[in-house]
Order: structure tokens, then sequence, then C-alpha cells
């Protein structure tokens, strides 16, 4: 299920080399970890860190056409099926709800670092970036050609910036059915070129479309962005306020947060919010190129990780830290069939215990 209400709700919150947080170091969610440490020592290094912090560029402010245009090398950019195409949702409108003549998805193709890219941006101002029949054919069709570029001998990738709560809820088939769509054509295309799916905002990716997120080449998160299937709200409706409070903050970054799920392996690079340092990160994982083994591809480890779980008792999210470095070594592992990570807080006395 998606979650339409909860997107609205915002948050309080490197380089993918030597800016990037290394997978053994972690800090809390925040603007900039080395910018937040010079603060807190005061004097010239704080104003320093203070004013370095200010005069960034934020990606998060960026709208979802800005972010779209400063990711793609200057002069290259060109919209497909833009706003003057007037290309709208007929369902929307007879339930009361204005549609938007780009239905909140932006494709634009052109070049990042001189290759030819397609990205394709969701605005989370528009139905909290709700998927629809036309938003999701876009995707799609952007997806499939530049798919079809690939076959005919034309290197294209991908990036699409995902600020959505998944399908919109007034076209909840028409939605499922085209997250369907989206997903294959994922598939499709990654065997040939990077997916890069970019979750910076908020908002945060949610609903069926964190599945096609799951199934990109890379993911690249903000400490501010969200990744998740069911939302806050949509938990707290189904299970009570006892089970998921979906007012505290708090937990919910702690467990849907970039630095959260960058923590546990299911994000590749997580990156402050910084729009020179989300350009480098792309075009870097553009050169980077397809991956040996992409992530939905590591059945094994993961169906590991589900069994090495107790869902008998409550867990700290900080407790699942740990599959972060483990899953660098298992992913080369599973290429040979034999990744089997034991749970989090099983360590060396206690699988000699159990040898006992």
């Amino acid at each position: 299920m998606t979650n339409s209400a909860d997107v609205a709700k915002g948050g309080d919150g490197a380089e993918w080399v030597s800016t990037h947080k290394s997978h053994e170091s972690y800090s809390e969610p925040g603007p900039s970890s080395s910018a937040l440490a010079e603060v807190a020592k005061g004097g010239d290094g704080a104003k320093s860190a203070s004013r370095e912090y200010l005069q960034r560029r934020s990606f998060i402010e960026l709208s979802a056409r800005d972010r779209a245009h400063g990711l793609l090398d200057p002069g290259t950019a060109r919209e497909l099926a833009g706003p003057f195409d007037r290309i709208e949702s007929p369902w929307l409108s007879v339930q009361g709800v204005t549609p938007q003549a780009d239905d909140g998805c932006i494709v634009m193709r052109g070049t990042i670092n001189g290759n030819e890219t397609v990205v394709i941006a969701f605005s989370g101002a528009f139905q909290g970036g709700g998927i629809g029949e036309v938003s999701g054919a876009k995707l799609t069709a952007a997806l499939d050609l530049a798919c079809l570029d690939n076959e005919d001998g034309k290197p294209t990738s991908a990036v699409m910036l995902l600020e959505t709560g998944g399908v919109r809820l007034q076209e909840a088939n028409l939605g499922l059915a085209t997250v369907a769509e989206i997903i294959s054509s994922i598939i499709a295309l990654r065997r040939h070129a990077p997916v890069i799916s970019v979750i910076a905002g908020p908002v945060g990716c949610f609903g069926g479309m964190s599945l096609a997120a799951g199934v990109s080449s890379y993911i690249v998160m903000t400490p501010e962005g969200r990744l998740g299937l069911n939302g806050p709200e949509v938990i707290e409706e189904e299970s009570g306020v006892d089970e998921f409070d979906a007012g505290n903050r708090s937990l919910i970054w702690s467990i849907f947060g970039g630095q959260q799920r960058y923590d546990q392996g299911l994000v590749d690079v997580l990156v402050d919010d910084d729009t020179d340092q989300m350009i480098k990160t792309v075009r870097e994982l553009i050169a980077k190129g397809v991956p040996a083994v992409h992530r939905s591809e590591q059945i094994d480890l993961y169906r590991s990780r589900i069994a090495a779980l107790d869902p008998s008792r409550q867990w700290d999210p900080k407790e699942l830290h740990s599959w972060s470095a483990a899953s660098l070594l298992s992913s080369e592992a599973s290429t040979k069939g034999d990744a089997r990570p034991t749970a989090p807080n099983e360590g060396p006395a206690n699988e000699k215990e159990k040898k006992q």
C-alpha cells in the first residue's frame, strides 16, 4: 500500500570516494557531519564550517525540474513530453483534483559528463509525487527508449529522482499496473547501462516505487531522504499508534532515513544535501558502469538475513548496522552461492555456544 497521506510530512532530517561516509563510520543525520563537528569545536573552524554550509547549493530545495536540469551537462538538457504538451491525467479532474500539465513527472534527455543520459524526476509537490497512468507511462517510455538506444549501440544511462509516496489512490489499479511496467523496464535497461535512483528529500520513496528503486543499479540517498515500502502513517493506521507512532520523527528517520538505510547496506552512497556533491556522485556511478551483481539478484543473501531475524523481540535499528560491512563481503560470496550472514547480534561467542 502507498502512503499518500504521509508524503506531505517534512523532516528534520560524500562524495563517493573521498567525501562519502565509509561503511565503518556512523553519524547521526544532519546537514553535514564534518561541518557539525567543526561547529561543535567553536572558534574560526566553526565559522568556516558554518559559512561553507550556508554557501552550499542545496539539492533538496531545488524543484524537480531544476534537479533534473542541474544534473545534466550545461546546454545539453532537452525536456520531453513537457508541460506545454499538456499530457495530463484524465482521472483526476473527475474526482475533484486539479491535474498538472506534466502530471508531476519531468523527463529530460542530455549528457552527464559527456555520457548520454535520460533523467526522470518526480515532483513531490504534486500529489505527493504519486504515480498515475500518465506519469508512469512517461517514466516507462523514457527507460524503454534508453534501452533501445543501448541495443542500437548508443550507450544511454538513466537517473531517476524519486520523491514519491507510490501509487496515487485516485488511480490505484492503473498505478499498480504501471509500477509493474516500470520495474520490467528497469530490469531490461540495467543489463546495458546503469540505472541510478536518487532519493534526496523528506517526501522519500515509498510504496511500489520503493520496489523500483530496489531493482535499480545503484541507490543514492541524503540523510534527509526516506525509503520504505509502507510509510509511517500507513503503518500507524493499520496497526495503531502503539505499534508505530507516525508523529515521532526520530523514530521515523531511525527506521526509514537515509543514514539508517545506508548503514543497513540497502543504499550504495550517502551524500550530504549539496548539489555539487550530488552531481559528482552521479557522474562517478555512471562511469562505474553496470555492477557485477545487482542487489535484487542477491536472493540467498536477503533470505538469510530475514531468517536471522527474531520477530519475537523488538529490534533497535542500530543493531542492523553490522549488515552494512557484512554486505560487501556477502555480495561477493553470494556469487559463489555460499553467503550465509548471521544475525546482527550473533558474534563468535554466540556461535561457539551454539556448537556446544
